[in-house]
């Protein structure tokens, strides 16, 4: 193969945008805008992302320089592995607060860092490595396995164990002194205000300028001598620009056991954003789930080999889309060289360590709080039938368990699992040991092995003649169908053969 069919073949790969006008809309992930207006959206998309980017290692004391740099590098390795086809940011995944505060035992302060970084960083390293094996198995098994193990009942599950986990640790911070908890009521005020009340796309900026505006005034409250005001000492001594801090990873099993386990949730998260653009876009990108599994692992490896955060795909930029309607890939390419060169300012990351408690308490109360309502969104969008004993256990065991394990991890040997993992792995295992059709199941089973049919009255399928099962039912169900219907349901194929595909192979 010579060089040029190796260009041939970079040219096909990716997108041949094509130009369109600003008024256009919407302009599809293979078009783009003129250069100068593409270079306002992508800064657009790094005021988005940029709440959750610093926030999130702020909270497991991490680097933001590194976040910031990674969160980029990350990005570009997304938009190569999906060929430029899938427009979306990656940045630092909130999934890893929680597990790493409980490994590490960190607690937020301005300037605080976390000693246990390599550590962690081998958890993160271990989590890629499983987050990319679930990758290759998507990309040559299909996607349906993974609906199957974390349907909407389950992934809300956790992701409202996540929230509610960290909501000690938000009010604690808020609570530091009796100032910081009327800075952090103020924070959280101009926050919901800026969310409900302000023009435009400055409604995508809540945590933003919720952030500024509280650290302007505690700035000014310090100034006139009320308030402990705001320590700069280490702004001073800072760089302008320079190479973000790296720590290369050390590998202990109890952190692997603990952190390793976000590669579940990350998928889940993964696949909710795909499908949310991909409604966006009137344009399926399920076949492209693997892609994007592939370019997310790969780059919370890179990150955790560095010693940075692992990352995930930023809903808050698919926000912006949803206002702009604008998905060209192009603009995300941009964003991530922006995010790169700030990464490269380590004088910006100082000023970022001097947030005070107070503030950081108010934006975490508001993110954890938006976190845990999230996750019963999922469960009301998917229209999750709580009168269900199996859904009902489901969610209230593993979410009881996630919230009220604060301090407590499951030990065995060198293996220690905290309440997030408690929760994921309980929520999936109570979620199929519930079914109510287990004698349908074993009998399918023993007709693949025996090739005899042993459909029993009330079967609503045979090996021979497959069709929507009664094990199907609650999951589709779940989804808002009527049951009765199923067996002309084919608009929501990503429903068909969620069961039937893993049992009949």
């Amino acid at each position: 193969m010579n060089w040029e069919n190796i260009k041939i073949m970079i040219s096909d790969y990716f997108p041949k945008y094509k130009l369109k006008e600003t008024n256009m809309i919407p302009i599809m992930p293979d078009e783009r805008i003129p250069l100068i207006p593409t270079f306002f959206l992508s800064f657009q998309h790094i005021l988005a992302m940029f709440g959750g980017n610093i926030l999130c290692p702020l909270l497991m004391g991490f680097s933001t320089n590194s976040s910031l740099f990674f969160s980029g590098i990350g990005t570009l390795i997304f938009y190569v592995c999906t060929g430029g086809k899938v427009p979306s940011y990656l940045g630092a995944s909130f999934a890893f607060i929680g597990v790493i505060n409980s490994a590490t035992g960190f607690v937020y302060s301005p300037g605080a860092v976390n000693p246990n970084i390599a550590p962690a960083a081998g958890g993160i390293l271990v989590c890629g490595f499983i987050y990319l094996a679930i990758a290759l198995i998507v990309m040559v098994a299909g996607h349906k396995w993974i609906e199957f193990l974390t349907p909407p009942v389950v992934t809300g599950s956790v992701i409202v164990s996540i929230g509610l986990h960290l909501a000690s640790s938000a009010v604690g911070q808020a609570a530091a002194t009796g100032f910081d908890a009327w800075m952090a009521a103020f924070t959280v005020l101009i926050v919901v205000m800026v969310t409900c009340y302000a023009p435009g796309p400055l409604k995508r900026l809540p945590i933003l300028i919720g952030g500024v505006v509280a650290y302007i005034v505690y700035l000014l409250f310090g100034l006139k001598g009320i308030g402990p005001g705001i320590d700069f000492s280490a702004v001073s001594s800072a760089k302008w620009v320079g190479l973000p801090p790296t720590h290369f990873p050390e590998f202990d099993s109890s952190y692997i056991s603990m952190i390793a386990p976000v590669a579940v949730i990350l998928a889940a998260e993964n696949i909710g954003h795909l499908k949310a653009v991909g409604s966006m876009t009137e344009n399926s990108m399920d076949h492209l789930l693997g892609r994007t599994f592939l370019g997310d692992a790969l780059a919370c490896i890179l990150a955790g080999f560095f010693g940075s955060t692992g990352t995930t795909t930023y809903a808050e930029n698919i926000g912006v889309m949803s206002i702009t309607k604008i998905f060209s890939t192009l603009s995300f390419v941009f964003a991530a060289s922006i995010a790169i060169a700030l990464g490269c300012l380590p004088m910006f990351g100082a000023i970022v360590q001097t947030i005070p408690s107070g503030i950081f308490g108010g934006l975490s109360i508001v993110l954890f709080g938006i976190t845990a309502v999230t996750g019963a969104k999922l469960w009301v969008n998917a229209q999750v039938d709580f009168s269900k004993p199996r859904n009902l256990l489901t969610a209230g065991i593993s979410i009881v368990l996630g919230t009220g394990m604060l301090s407590i991890n499951i030990e065995w040997g060198q293996i220690k699992i905290d309440a997030i993992g408690v929760a994921t792995f309980s929520s999936i295992f109570l979620y199929q040991l519930l079914r109510d059709n287990w004698g349908t199941i074993f009998r399918n089973i023993l007709a693949k092995i025996t090739g005899r049919s042993f459909k029993q009255q009330g079967d609503e399928e045979t090996v021979e003649s497959p069709q929507y099962s009664n094990l199907l039912v609650p999951l589709i169900e779940n989804e808002g169908i009527n049951s009765s219907d199923y067996t002309d349901y084919t608009e929501y194929k990503e429903f068909k053969d969620n069961d039937e595909e893993i049992l009949q192979e």
